[in-house]
Parts: C-alpha cells; sequence; structure tokens
C-alpha cells in the first residue's frame, strides 16, 4: 500500500460513521440537554444579527463589532463546500443527501451555538491587548490539570496543521482550477494574486481580517443566493418533484431517483454519510474553529454572542446550501455521465445546473463565486490558524505565521493536491474530538448559563413586539 492509498484510507476511517454519528449526536444531546433553547430563540438570533447595535463595539469588551466577529467566522466557512461540497454530496449519495445535510445543520445549530459561547466565557486578553480564545484556551481554563492542557496542545496542534491545508492550500486550488477552466487564467497568476491580496489582508491582524469580511461575504452570498433562486424559479415546475424525491430518497432504505436522475442510486445510510459528512465541512458546526473568531467579538454576555454566531450555521447551510442542491435537484443535471463515462460531480455539476437558466452568465457566476467564497475562506482560516499558532508558540512568531499561510497559498494553486486534500480532511476531523469532547463535559455549564440569560431574550423580544406595534400604529 503506497503513502497515498494509506493515508485515504485513513481518512476514510475518521470520517467514517462514528465521527458523523459524534458530530450530529452531539448537537442533538446539547440541543434536548438546553431544552431546545437554540431553535426557540433563532428568531431572535437573526434579529440581534441584522440589528444596528451588533455592528457597534457599544456593549461590552472586545477587539470587533458582534457582527464582523460573525462574518469572520462565516468568511472561514462559506466556501467551496457551499457550491462544490453540495454537488459532491448529491453526486455520491444522491438527491436526499440535501436533506441529511440540512437535518445535522438543525442540531448544529447548537453546537455552534456552545462552542461560540465558552470561547467568550473562558477568553483571555493577550500581551497586545487583544482578545485570544477558541476550544484550545476552555480546555485549559475549564479542566484542571494536566487534561485540559493536553486537550489543549493537540486542539490547537490540530488547527495550524488543518489552516495551512483546508483553510489555504486547497481553497486556492479551486481558485485557480476554476479561474483556469472558465477564464484560462494560468495557475501561477492566480496564486500569485491570492498571495499578495491575503499578506496584504493579513498583515494587519483581525481588524484588517473583519472589515474585508464584513463587506465581501454578504455581498458575495446574495450575488450567489440571487443566482440559484432564478435558476430555482426558472426549473419552477419540477421543485415540487424534486423535493418529494429528496425526501423518498433521504428516508427509504434502497431508492433509486429513476427519471429525476437515473444513473444515482443509493441507500438511507449512503444519502446519511454524503449529506452529514459535507454539511459539516460547510458549516465546521461542532469542529470549533468559529468559535475563536466569536472570541473576539465585543460583547457583555457570552450567551448574546453565542446567539449571534449560531445564525452561521443557519446563513451557510440551511440556506446557500440549500439553494445549491435545489437548483441542482431541479434542473434534471443531476446524474449526467460524463464524457470520462463517470458522473458529473463538484463544480462541474453546479455550473450544469446555473447553465440550465442563465446560460454562460450561470457557468461565470458560479465561478467567481467558487473564486470569492474560497479566499474569504483562506483569510478567515488564517486567523483560526494564528490564534492557534499564538497559543503554541507564543506572540512574537506570529508574523511569521502570516506570511508562511499567504506564500503557502501559491503552492496550493499550482500544485496537484489531491493528497494534500486527504492529509488537511484528516486533521481537520481530529480537531474536532477534543472540542466535542469539552462540549459534551460542559454541557451542564452551557444550559445553565442559557437559562440564565433567557429572561433577557424574552425581555428583548417584548421590547421588537412593542416597538413594531407602535410603528404600525403611527
Amino acid at each position: 500500500m503506497t503513502f497515498a492509498q494509506w493515508i485515504d484510507k485513513v481518512d476514510g476511517i475518521v470520517w467514517g460513521p462514528v465521527m458523523l454519528v459524534l458530530l450530529v449526536g452531539t448537537g442533538i444531546f446539547l440541543t434536548i440537554r438546553t431544552g431546545f433553547l437554540p431553535w426557540r430563540n433563532l428568531g431572535y438570533a437573526l434579529k440581534s444579527v441584522t440589528s444596528k447595535e451588533a455592528r457597534t463595539t457599544n456593549r461590552g469588551t472586545g477587539d470587533v463589532s458582534p457582527f464582523s466577529a460573525l462574518m469572520t467566522a462565516l468568511a472561514a466557512t462559506i466556501g467551496t463546500g457551499n457550491i462544490v461540497g453540495v454537488a459532491t454530496a448529491l453526486a455520491a449519495g444522491g438527491p436526499g443527501a440535501l436533506i441529511w445535510m440540512e437535518i445535522s445543520a438543525a442540531f448544529g445549530l447548537t453546537s455552534k451555538f456552545s462552542e461560540c459561547m465558552l470561547a467568550v466565557k473562558y477568553r483571555e486578553v493577550n500581551e497586545k491587548g487583544e482578545m485570544s480564545g477558541g476550544p484550545m484556551y476552555v480546555m485549559k481554563k475549564a479542566f484542571k490539570g494536566s487534561f485540559g492542557v493536553v486537550l489543549g496542545f493537540l486542539f490547537a496542534l490540530f488547527a495550524v496543521v488543518a489552516s495551512f491545508g483546508i483553510g489555504d492550500m486547497t481553497q486556492a486550488n479551486s481558485i485557480s482550477d476554476s479561474l483556469s477552466s472558465t477564464f484560462a487564467v494560468p495557475t501561477w497568476i492566480t496564486g500569485a494574486i491570492i498571495t499578495v491580496l491575503a499578506l496584504v489582508i493579513v498583515i494587519g491582524g483581525i481588524k484588517s481580517i473583519s472589515k474585508v469580511s464584513s463587506i465581501v461575504v454578504p455581498v458575495m452570498a446574495v450575488f450567489y443566493l440571487i443566482g440559484g433562486i432564478i435558476v430555482i424559479l426558472g426549473n419552477i415546475t419540477e421543485v415540487p418533484a424534486a423535493i418529494v424525491t429528496m425526501f423518498k430518497m433521504a428516508l427509504s432504505p434502497s431508492a433509486a431517483a429513476g427519471g429525476f436522475a437515473g444513473t444515482i442510486t443509493t441507500s438511507i445510510l449512503g444519502a446519511a454519510r454524503f449529506g452529514v459528512a459535507r454539511g459539516v465541512f460547510s458549516n465546521e458546526a461542532g469542529m470549533g474553529s468559529a468559535a475563536i473568531t466569536a472570541a473576539s467579538a465585543t460583547t457583555d454576555n457570552p450567551v448574546r454572542q453565542g446567539y449571534i454566531n449560531m445564525t452561521g450555521t443557519f446563513f451557510d447551510t440551511l440556506i446557500i446550501c440549500t439553494v445549491t442542491g435545489l437548483a441542482i435537484c431541479s434542473s434534471g443535471v443531476l446524474g449526467t455521465m460524463g464524457a470520462d463515462g463517470k458522473v458529473v460531480s463538484g463544480s462541474a455539476l453546479t455550473i450544469l445546473a446555473f447553465r440550465t437558466v442563465l446560460g454562460e452568465v450561470g457557468a461565470v457566476l458560479v465561478t467567481i463565486g467558487i473564486a470569492l467564497f474560497a479566499f474569504s475562506t483562506i483569510i478567515g482560516w488564517e486567523y483560526h490558524g494564528e490564534k492557534a499558532f499564538e497559543y503554541l508558540f507564543g506572540m512574537k512568531p506570529v508574523m511569521i505565521y502570516r506570511v508562511a499561510f499567504a506564500l503557502v497559498a501559491f503552492v496550493g494553486a499550482t500544485q496537484n493536491l489531491s493528497l494534500v486534500w486527504n492529509i488537511s480532511d484528516i486533521f481537520n476531523a481530529l480537531m474536532a474530538i477534543p472540542n466535542l469532547i469539552t462540549l459534551l463535559a460542559l454541557s451542564g455549564t452551557i444550559a445553565a448559563d442559557m437559562h440564565k440569560f433567557q429572561p433577557e431574550v424574552e425581555l428583548q423580544k417584548k421590547a421588537w413586539k412593542k416597538n413594531k406595534e407602535s410603528k404600525i400604529a403611527a
């Protein structure tokens, strides 16, 4: 067995049924343990994100506004998973994979809330006066003795390695590949541009990264969603049948899509496996990465920021991934055979779907979407990796990390990365293990803090309702 084959086998094991059950199972357990408060307060969370106060730094302490912290976290999660990952899940697991993706995201709301809330609760101020936080700090401070120290070290180590792989090289590779195939741009030119832009942005730290993210993330998401919705509306007569097929293939022990996607045959286990895996890859709920960014937010209560960051999973998977999936399933392209005799998958499948209504404009839109989504992931993940690096080695060598991170993007854009994809995928999964242990161990603290904060949620809901009624009366 070659090294590449061995890595591929390990990747299949760490992202196998056990890991997926742990990720979704932890979300289910936390949702029940917290009395379904994340679901009950989703409306409150969404309204908090869109409020003017979320864009200010008036309440509490921190480095950036609550909205900027969310956008930076979303920058890291809204990436190729929303376009390429969804298409891959549907091609491998059938239309039912989208339903399982959404089910995992529904419980992932609580996982995302929990890890982000804890990150704010246990954050600390570094020697530059900046906030430093994330699962590694939670582990070190919440658990006594060497157990927490070891867990924190492992998480930070896995996060640094994952940042160079899944957050940098593979994203740069997706950008260069898409621009090369659509616009014939040489990969070295794309790599050079990515490197320079990344270096200019990350050199300024969290404030620079958050400023760019607060502009790029909302704009790119809105444009992509508009394109996706146009495709869905253009195939609106096929939407009901597509939805029925999704549920049928998600819940049937063994099902074939028939005329809808004749070459796709799968089982409930296949649909669940690919749907959950690609969903987690997209929104990173339970991985602990978004919690690092959440710790930088200006807030007076960890629970308040937990609710705001929780909406990242909602926007990422329940909105963007759903639009991608429904566009593919309603367009009738799922199951299309390529020139190589294999089922068309990945970005090529999403481009096919967008072309059914938008023509070549659709192909350009998807390509630009991949480029912007992937670049935002690069700058968002740089902050994740930087804070993990700072935890391991202190503040002094951080600039070395920033420069190295930007330079590695050039390597990613110009090289074949099949092996790197698998290695980084493994470390991405390994991050989840200490994080999930922490979430389960501190579930009592999470639930207690949520219930303690609930009166303030109810008070805010009443204030919003009263304000709405007064506007209607006026």
